[in-house]
């Protein structure tokens, strides 16, 4: 049986050499040079069970959703990530397939994403080219000259991208768990440092710490929004459960572009639901928001999942949660600005900062609009 000194001699040997690294992994810390700007920390921690479902989507992909959802949040803070630390609880066992939030059996994916692109095989964004960011905080994210994306052979399924009754584990799952967390590091050009790994009688439990620097415009907030500010966010939303929560690319370049090219008063990654995380940004900018429902893009995994959940594609938009799409609040002179000449793709004008509540207008008639989304239970 393989034991924690060789799967560290294993990560040892693929951690490629990085000029940020003083130490990485094998001593008691990692030591990385400082930069000049505010250093962003963020960390989630993901369950088999709860996040995903081992047998069905395996290690690889599990990996992948890891390290995105944190780079998540360093993109709602419009920063640079530059490294991440991993701990791993690992079953000691092979564990049958739980069920994921809610009680409802999570199958895999079909291999053919949605037209919109849910799974990142087939979205390939343009180029984005902030012209304020420095080569450091455009370059610095990964080699690949686009938005990175899920693509065969790199982030795509394949044996390792799947699980099922074959599903390793052990230290075959500590590896196959460790190279998609590596392709999405990779990708953003992100240095895996250290971490730490354990064994139990539970089911897999993966805790990333994740590190950014700010631009020198600094960190952008949720506190900012004011009344008449517009809001707008960066893609389709709802039907994550179908395997848009799985495979996803985190809005990092969207947002440094943004922050760049204008002024943002507040944002916010969409992990909770879109009605649950604007409620957020009301909340500490002390303000109220109107969502327009004929404004939200709904994306084609929502309606497809409407047909069966007795809910409509609008309230799996504003509740399903895991978009990890950005929902940001600019002044109205800065979102015509982005209606007429949009620096990313994808934006849409969703609605506006009122001075209190959270609204729906639907037809022309605003009603209160309840925050619903993903909440743990404690």
């Amino acid at each position: 049986m393989a034991g924690e000194f060789e799967y560290i001699a294993w990560l040892r040997s693929q951690t490629p050499d990085d000029p940020r690294v003083v130490i990485g992994p094998g001593d008691d810390c990692a030591a990385l040079l400082p930069g000049s700007r505010p250093l962003l920390v963020t960390t989630d921690m993901l369950m088999d069970g709860t996040d995903f479902v081992l047998a069905s989507v395996g290690p690889r992909r599990a990996g992948r959703k890891a390290m995105s959802v944190n780079l998540s949040d360093i993109a709602a803070m419009a920063g640079v990530p530059t490294a991440a630390v991993v701990s791993v609880a690992l079953p000691k066992g092979p564990t049958p397939s739980p069920a994921l939030k809610g009680g409802e059996q999570q199958e895999a994916p079909s291999p053919t994403p949605s037209p919109r692109g849910e799974g990142l095989k087939t979205e390939e964004r343009p180029v984005l080219s902030p012209p304020s960011l420095s080569g450091k905080e455009v370059g610095g994210l990964g080699s690949s000259s686009s938005s990175p994306s899920l693509q065969d052979g790199g982030w795509g399924g394949g044996a390792s991208g799947t699980g099922g009754v074959g599903s390793p584990h052990g230290i075959d799952l500590a590896r196959e768990l460790y190279l998609g967390l590596r392709d999405v590091a990779d990708a953003f050009g992100v240095a895996l440092v250290g971490g730490d790994t354990n064994s139990w009688d539970g089911k897999l439990a993966i805790s990333v710490t994740a590190l950014g620097e700010a631009t020198a415009r600094g960190p952008v907030r949720r506190n900012g929004a004011k009344p008449g500010d517009w809001l707008f966010v960066t893609g389709p939303l709802g039907g994550s459960i179908l395997g848009h929560h799985l495979d996803f690319t985190p809005r990092v370049r969207e947002a440094l572009c943004l922050h760049a090219t204008v002024e943002i008063h507040a944002m916010i990654d969409i992990s909770d639901g879109l009605a649950a995380d604007v409620n957020h940004i009301c909340a500490e900018s002390a303000c109220g928001a109107v969502l327009v429902a004929e404004r939200i893009p709904i994306a084609d995994a929502a309606r497809t999942l409407s047909a069966t959940s007795g809910r409509t594609p609008l309230m799996h938009a504003l509740g399903d949660g895991e978009d990890f799409e950005l929902v940001f609040a600019v002044s109205p002179e800065v979102g015509q600005r982005l209606l007429n000449e949009p620096p990313v793709p994808g934006l849409t004008k969703i609605g506006e900062c009122v001075e209190s509540g959270l609204w729906l207008e639907e037809g022309g008639v605003r009603k209160p609009l309840t925050p619903t989304g993903w909440v743990h239970d404690l």
